[in-house]
């Protein structure tokens, strides 16, 4: 039953990929792609964008862990959720709506976006990370105690190992959104695979408009794929059998 059905997953994968050649060279994309002079221009706005995508994960990893971390300790758990309420508010906010506040205080260009993009990146990591840090069972805890481990210790050898899946889980919405969203920092004066997007969209080119989000799209699925390897780094195999 099983081969039948990866042979049966074989032939929709297969069909699906013709299906996305034909779309492609009927809308001109594929011709947009071969032409030299457009590649200049599509490895700048896939570096501006892999710039902004970058900077504000980097930013909101770090500024997410600290107040995931911070908020499982005892003397800080009784304002959990004030502080998870001040950051959810950048996921309740629409992401445009982010992108036009910023821009009225920091202008326009990367530094309004990356603000942006960091704000609207930081819950699913530190949400996760409050999440899967207060998920560790306290017996494991009491024995990590009871060996002598100080409290620092038991962060980073109990803790923060058990609760690392849960954490790539954060990681990685936050940068699947990110990806996403940084599509529309072109709006701002950005730069970005937004460009040829919205170009496409304004203009009725549809080339175009597939040539920038293609990348987009790509960009995303690698990305999941990448920090799948790195869970297989980061969580002990005994783990990954106990979640299995």
């Amino acid at each position: 039953m099983n081969d039948m059905l990866k042979k049966i997953y074989g032939v929709i994968i297969a069909l699906l990929l013709i299906a996305i050649g034909v779309g492609l060279q009927r809308t001109g994309t594929i011709s947009l792609f071969s032409d030299p002079y457009a590649y200049p221009e599509l490895i700048r706005l896939l570096w501006q964008h892999l710039y902004l995508v970058g900077v504000s994960m980097a930013i909101a990893t770090v500024i997410g862990l600290i107040v995931g971390i911070v908020l499982t300790r005892p003397r800080f758990r009784s304002y959990t959720g004030v502080v998870m309420y001040i950051v959810s508010l950048g996921q309740t906010i629409p992401s445009l709506a982010v992108l036009a506040l910023v821009m009225t205080f920091l202008g326009i260009g990367a530094k309004s976006a990356i603000f942006a993009l960091t704000i609207y990146s930081l819950l699913p990591i530190a949400r996760n990370t409050l999440a899967g840090i207060n998920a560790v069972p306290g017996p494991t805890i009491d024995a990590a105690k009871g060996m002598g481990m100080t409290t620092l210790g038991i962060l980073w050898q109990v803790e923060i190992p058990m609760a690392m899946t849960v954490i790539l889980t954060g990681f990685t919405i936050a940068l699947v959104i990110n990806i996403g969203t940084t599509a529309l920092a072109f709006l701002i004066g950005a730069g970005g695979m937004g460009d040829w997007i919205f170009t496409g969209i304004n203009m009725m080119m549809t080339d175009k408009l597939i040539a920038g989000a293609l990348p987009v799209t790509l960009l995303a699925l690698l990305a999941d794929f990448l920090i799948e390897m790195l869970r297989m780094v980061l969580v002990s195999k005994g783990l990954r059998m106990t979640e299995e």
